[in-house]
């Protein structure tokens, strides 16, 4: 069956969140351990990724070279991080193949989303991103039209628009490798942020996707068999932080979007996997939310949170 993979942030780092080049290889080899065993088993695999802590120190050098070179926009921010991420895999994945005796090529598509130049998001953005900056620090960026607000005590942060995933516009480029038997890496970081203007070309703009949003989109596109959404927990909690928690196994979709009605799975963290799982079950497939470590466990049914028609 075909299987996409939306690899979380903490597969790209360190434990303790630490993006240094080399915690970045050594976590992404660990990734590649279990992604390998599901294409040993037979598996035509996607993979997405985040690039949270990626992007983040791109606009660390922004910040600190604003008074002397331009910075670089967000669309340029997620390319690069592609690039650079989906290099890393490549290596790892190709070494973890090797070593279990599969002869699967992987590749990378630099890919863009498509999202809507209309999204309520562009006229009022208020994801924040990066770090908070002392007022006279943000002013510089904002001189090079950035939009940034004062959060009080803890300094100025940048916002941006977050806008939805309407369709990954290099699906098709996916597909055709996949077909021809490789370990596509796709859409990392929710993909490049673009929009078609009013003259019908593409053209990247400043906003940040929710890479699992994406990766339910993507996964629609490719017809996958089941999503995996790889995260820091074994499973999605129910009642988190009560006497009466449990972890939820395998659950109807309906019955998972009514716990987040409840506001059960919170915005900042959670919410967006869950409503990633319930899109891509509405349209018949079967979506689980597990750890990079229970990954083989989940699809056998014995670990995660699967969420089902």
């Amino acid at each position: 069956m075909t299987i996409l993979i939306a690899l979380g942030g903490n597969a790209m780092t360190a434990p303790d969140g630490s993006a240094r080049p080399e915690d970045q290889r050594l976590a992404i080899g660990v990734a590649a351990e279990s992604v390998a065993d599901i294409v040993a088993a037979g598996n035509p695999v996607v993979l997405t990724h985040g690039n949270g802590p990626q992007v983040g120190n791109l606009l660390v050098k922004n910040e600190i070279a604003a008074a002397v070179v331009p910075p670089v926009p967000l669309d340029w921010c997620g390319a690069q991080t592609q690039g650079t991420i989906g290099v890393l895999l490549l290596n790892a994945l190709d070494a973890a193949l090797a070593r279990r005796g599969v002869n699967s090529r992987t590749a990378v598509v630099v890919s863009r989303t498509l999202v809507s130049p209309d999204d309520r998001g562009f006229t009022d953005p208020v994801k924040p991103i990066g770090r908070y900056l002392p007022a006279a620090e943000a002013a510089d960026l904002i001189a090079h039209g950035q939009t940034w607000r004062d959060f009080g005590p803890r300094g100025w942060r940048r916002v941006v628009a977050s806008p939805e995933p309407l369709a990954c516009l290099d699906a098709v480029t996916a597909a055709a490798l996949l077909a021809a038997g490789f370990v596509v890496v796709c859409a990392g970081g929710g993909g490049v942020p673009t929009i078609r203007d009013e003259r019908g070309e593409l053209r990247g703009v400043e906003a940040v996707i929710d890479k699992d949003l994406t990766a339910a989109v993507l996964a629609r596109q490719l017809e996958a068999d089941t999503l995996i959404i790889a995260t820091d927990v074994e499973a999605v909690i129910e009642g988190w932080g009560t006497a009466t928690a449990r972890p939820i196994g395998e659950i109807p979709v309906a019955r998972m979007r009514a716990l987040a009605g409840d506001g059960q799975f919170p915005a900042g963290s959670m919410g967006p996997k869950v409503e990633a799982a319930c899109r891509f079950a509405d349209g018949g497939g079967r979506a689980i939310i597990t750890s990079l470590h229970h990954i083989a466990d989940a699809l056998a049914g014995t670990a995660g949170t699967a969420v089902v028609p």
